[in-house]
Formats: C-alpha cells, sequence, structure tokens
C-alpha cells in the first residue's frame, strides 16, 4: 500500500514523510492525552483533531509537525479528574 492509499498528504517540501522522519520528528505532544483529540473509526484516516478540523493517518500533532516545522499550539491537557 503507497502513502497516497494511506491517506499521507505530501509537506511542505512535496514530498512524503518517511516512517523514520516521522518518528524522529522531536515533538513530543501526545495527542491522546489532547482534549481535542479523538478516533475515528475511519481506517484511512484513524485520528482526528477537533480543534483543528481534520482527520488523518497520522496522529495530528505529527500531521502539524511536518507540514508546518511547528509542534501544535492548540493542545489541551484533558481533565483527568473526570474519570476519576
Amino acid at each position: 500500500m503507497d502513502a497516497m492509499s494511506k491517506g499521507i498528504k505530501k509537506n511542505m517540501r512535496g514530498d512524503f514523510p518517511s516512517k523514520a522522519d516521522q518518528d524522529e520528528q522531536g515533538t513530543e505532544i501526545n495527542c491522546f492525552s489532547c482534549h481535542h483529540f479523538y478516533i475515528t473509526y475511519d481506517v484511512s484516516f484513524p485520528y482526528g483533531c477537533r480543534a483543528i478540523g481534520f482527520k488523518s493517518y497520522l496522529l495530528p500533532s505529527k500531521e502539524v509537525y511536518v507540514n508546518s516545522g511547528l509542534d501544535c499550539l492548540l493542545f489541551v491537557e484533558k481533565d483527568k479528574t473526570m474519570f476519576s
């Protein structure tokens, strides 16, 4: 399965990020701890971000970093007291 069929978009340079590039992006933002993160249950785009309004094959924080070179600025820690 190639990158296009997985839904991975090209970055600003016009090429697809390799898996190694995705892993070494340096972003420490954990989308699973973000209030805006959700699972889409769409096989092609399993992760979503409500703050930015998109679904992605990659974790949204990785997608933001690959396309902008910046860590996600909309990260909001989940309220963990809600489940206690």
